[in-house]
Parts: structure tokens; C-alpha cells; sequence
């Protein structure tokens, strides 16, 4: 799970199925009662029926819980990290970075860094489109060493440069 959204859309179909929820956080909910098997299917098949799924696998819970401090950091987060992200995740998980960074290469065939890249790219595509801030306000709230920097990863994600990509936007509106 990765938004609000998310976690309303678990809360509703556990209660659709009688059960009570202690908890319900992005990528967790914890429930009160003990779940059988066919009520595990049930919510398979409802939280496929959103979009959603049911993740079961250690490696698979670790992978999601990886992706949902990223975007979290990325995408909510209004304090700037005082440390490297490797650090940050390493004590945010409590793993070693490297095995975190390999579990997650492993299985998404892409790497932490890449993942961690592409959601800021994104995040900058926002940004941009809100006009709240300029580039240079974007690269220091992305943690960017520099607007330079910035617009180099951007224009190695996108194929443009931001200018470009903002004077798109405005054709389009």
C-alpha cells in the first residue's frame, strides 16, 4: 500500500468481512481476530478487485516496505534528510543497506538507486506542474546537490530537459 487511499480501501473490505482492525498502516494492517485460510482468499480476491494485493513473502513484504519509505520520503515528506538515503533506509528498516540493495535487485530487476530516481523525477514532474516552485527551489527540496544535477538526471530519465518538458505542459493547458 502506498497511499491513503490504500489503507481506506483495507479497512472497508476487512469489515466487509467481519473482521476488526488494530492497526492499518501503509503495507500492514494488523487484525484482531485469527484469519483462516478461505477468509485470506476472500481478501486476495477483494483487494485484487481494487487494484490491490495481498503480500505474503518475506522478501516481498521487505521489497514493499523498501518502496513505501522511499515514496514515502520522496513524495510526503517535507523534512530533508540529514544523512544519505542508504543510511536513512538502513536504520529506517533496521537491515544492512547491501542486503536490503540486493533482495531488492534482485527481485525488481531494478536497482534501490533507480527506483529512488525515477520517484524523484516524478515527484519533480509535480512540482513543475503545480508552479508552486521554481527548478531551483525543486532541486533543493529534493535534495539535489544542484539545479545542474538536477536537470541532468531529469533529462536522462525523460529524454528532455525540464525547460522543455514545462513549456510542453503549457501547450497542453
Amino acid at each position: 500500500m502506498v497511499c491513503t487511499r490504500c489503507i481506506m480501501i483495507v479497512e472497508i473490505e476487512l469489515k466487509k468481512l467481519g473482521l476488526h482492525h488494530t492497526s492499518i498502516t501503509l503495507g500492514k494492517a494488523e487484525v484482531i481476530e485469527m484469519i483462516s485460510p478461505e477468509q485470506i482468499e476472500q481478501i486476495k480476491i477483494a483487494l485484487l478487485q481494487s487494484g490491490l494485493e495481498l503480500i505474503e513473502s518475506k522478501k516481498t513484504i521487505l521489497i514493499e516496505k523498501i518502496k513505501n519509505v522511499v515514496v514515502e520520503m520522496i513524495h510526503y515528506s517535507e523534512n530533508q534528510l540529514k544523512t544519505n538515503f542508504s543510511d536513512y533506509l538502513s536504520s529506517k528498516l533496521n537491515y544492512d543497506y547491501t542486503y536490503l540493495a540486493n533482495i531488492f535487485s534482485e527481485e525488481q530487476g531494478v536497482t534501490i538507486e533507480h527506483f529512488i530516481i525515477a520517484n524523484k523525477i516524478q515527484r519533480v514532474k509535480e512540482l513543475m506542474y503545480g508552479n508552486e516552485y521554481n527548478l531551483t527551489e525543486i532541486s533543493w527540496k529534493l535534495n539535489y546537490s544542484s539545479v545542474a544535477h538536477l536537470s541532468t538526471q531529469f533529462k536522462k530519465v525523460t529524454g528532455i530537459t525540464p525547460s522543455r518538458f514545462k513549456s510542453l505542459e503549457c501547450e497542453v493547458n
